[in-house]
């Protein structure tokens, strides 16, 4: 079925209008859906001061055994390690999701 005629040669306002009906429903329709991700809005940074003040630097150097954690810890330090590297961010990611699911 179709929403406009297709032998009907549209005219420039009404193209113009069926354009914007059809973005208007395509843009709203993924804006009513929640998110299931639970990292969904948390920055880095939350993530690790959450993680350092449920666990302490002590035991996250044992849960994940990385140098920025270890060694002469910091935020700063350690944010700018998991941005650079991967595979420590997806570690830490995976804990802190395991530390919400408690």
């Amino acid at each position: 079925m179709y929403l406009f005629n297709p032998n009907y040669s549209l005219k420039g306002y009404e193209c113009c209008r069926r354009e914007k009906m059809i973005y208007y429903y395509s843009s709203n329709y993924n804006m009513s859906l929640p998110s299931n991700d639970p990292l969904h809005g948390k920055t880095l940074e939350k993530i690790v001061t959450e993680l350092v003040d449920f666990f302490g630097w002590e035991d996250l150097g044992m849960h994940i055994p990385i140098n920025c954690f270890t060694s002469n810890p910091s935020i700063q330090s350690s944010l700018k390690f998991l941005r650079k590297t991967e595979w420590a961010r997806k570690k830490v990611e995976a804990l802190y999701i395991r530390m919400i699911a408690k």
